[in-house]
């Protein structure tokens, strides 16, 4: 079965291969309609990521769109090749996972070389940035942080710093990587944690905006277990 999601929004993106050919192909969208089906566009391609598909791929896939609006598309058994859709983004997943999470170990290696630097016992490393003065949370305690998330090139894919919103969560609701690392620390402190995949979002990732096998960076300054 093809997934849903995917389904979804590619068989929106094709209803709306006719309107949008009216719109200019050139400039950026203008009209709300256009921007509606510009961000359509943008699912679509979020959709799409998964396979990492070649730009001759995906001219067979924008054929495919194009034979099914004008009615003369091939006759494929959706039985055998809904499958085979899901196999396919299973298996480029696991390769890109792969190369990325050789990339990342590489990074980690560099970074557990730095001094201060210390490894636990799950792979996690923490630099203590500041020491604190006040308590040491538990993995059953809630906690107020700022964090400060980025990519191991330094992109940021999530900041409460940026939001300018401390972050109150309990530490059993978040990844082990968090877990490890936040329970090192003392109120008043402020430590960057270097997670591997397998403590922070795996394989899988969170796309779009972290990929499987990825290591997260995190700048955590502790504020407050609540009690």
């Amino acid at each position: 079965m093809i997934p849903r999601p995917l389904v979804a929004v590619l068989a929106l993106a094709l209803g709306s291969f006719v309107a949008a050919a009216s719109f200019a192909a050139d400039g950026p969208p203008k009209t709300d309609e256009e921007k509606t089906l510009y961000f359509l566009g943008t699912l679509a391609a979020r959709n799409l990521a998964p396979f990492a598909l070649s730009a001759d791929e995906l001219a067979v896939v924008q054929r495919g769109m194009r034979d099914a609006l004008a009615g003369n598309a091939m006759d494929l058994d959706g039985q055998t090749y809904g499958p085979r859709i899901r196999e396919l983004m299973q298996s480029r997943a696991s390769a890109a996972a792969a190369v990325e999470k050789q990339a990342s170990q590489a990074f980690l290696d560099a970074e557990a070389r730095k001094p201060g630097v210390r490894r636990l016992e799950s792979g996690v490393l923490v630099d203590e940035l500041r020491a604190g003065t006040g308590d040491q949370p538990t993995v059953s305690d809630t906690v107020v942080v700022h964090y400060h998330g980025t990519l191991r090139d330094g992109s940021v894919f999530d900041s409460s710093v940026e939001r300018g919103q401390p972050f109150r969560t309990p530490l059993a609701g978040v990844v082990k990587c968090w877990q490890d690392g936040v329970t090192t620390m003392r109120v008043g402190g402020k430590s960057r944690l270097l997670c591997p995949s397998d403590v922070a979002y795996g394989d899988a990732g969170a796309p779009p905006a972290i990929k499987g096998g990825a290591a997260l960076v995190f700048e955590v300054e502790l504020l407050e277990i609540v009690k």
